[in-house]
């Protein structure tokens, strides 16, 4: 068997390389930080659209409140405040297929449709799997933005003015048509649906998309734990929770 290899990083004496490009000659000082990450994962610095693009959607999912992820992260912290990272690991790990992930989900959905000999028809069987199933299409409803998330008007409109927006874009609006009319009432587009189309048509493919959220969420906890350092929160939710819940 040939030995492994890896195209992502080496170094010298006196340099080191990361995908081939020097890192003090032709990164450091020379990328953003976004743009190092794309390059890092993708192995292509994004253009100055698709960066833009990109530096809205990690804005968009850095925070989203006191949910699981923020909870579990300060939870760990006020047990365990000598290990920030474990925190926010902690945190990191409740972002799945309900919260945050859900993007993955979209996108795989959006590539079906975009690939569809009939997208109409693929929306239609997507819609109906979703039904049949008594789950929701991921990336879309919102608990609380109605009857449209501001976040994902802004990321369209921006998409739109950077010449981003495409064929991914078409399929979620499809799909959201295609959703409101069996369904009998709107449903939302929420964020997390905006991104998988927007980023897909950045080119990121659905099997990354989490890790972009990952990134994003990772200084959003490194926000909360801020604050629980400087303006504890969590024994006030955890004497909530005893409190909410009844024993019997």
């Amino acid at each position: 068997m040939s030995r492994p290899t890896t195209r992502l990083c080496t170094s010298t004496a006196d340099d080191v390389f990361v995908r081939g490009k020097s890192l003090t000659r032709e990164l450091i000082g020379e990328l953003t930080f976004t743009e190092a990450m794309f390059f890092q994962i993708l192995g292509r610095v994004p253009g100055p659209a698709e960066t833009q693009m990109l530096d809205a959607c990690l804005v968009t999912l850095m925070e989203h409140g006191l949910t699981p992820t923020a909870i579990t992260a300060r939870m760990t912290y006020t047990s365990a405040p000598e290990s920030m990272q474990g925190a926010v690991a902690a945190g990191l790990a409740s972002v799945g297929s309900l919260y945050v992930g859900t993007m993955e989900g979209c996108a795989h959905l959006l590539r079906r449709i975009v690939r569809a000999e009939s997208p109409q028809a693929e929306a239609a069987a997507i819609v109906a799997e979703h039904r049949e199933a008594g789950a929701r299409v991921p990336g879309f409803g919102h608990p609380v933005h109605r009857p449209d998330d501001p976040r994902s008007i802004k990321l369209f409109e921006l998409a739109r003015s950077l010449g981003i927006a495409g064929s991914h874009v078409e399929a979620i609006e499809l799909l959201s048509a295609t959703i409101d009319r069996e369904s009998g009432k709107h449903v939302t587009i929420n964020a997390t649906g905006a991104i998988a189309a927007v980023l897909s048509d950045c080119d990121v493919p659905a099997e990354i998309l989490r890790g972009f959220a990952l990134i994003s969420r990772c200084a959003g906890l490194v926000g909360h734990i801020r604050e629980e350092q400087v303006e504890p929160a969590m024994h006030a939710m955890w004497h909530g929770a005893e409190s909410a819940v009844r024993h019997e």
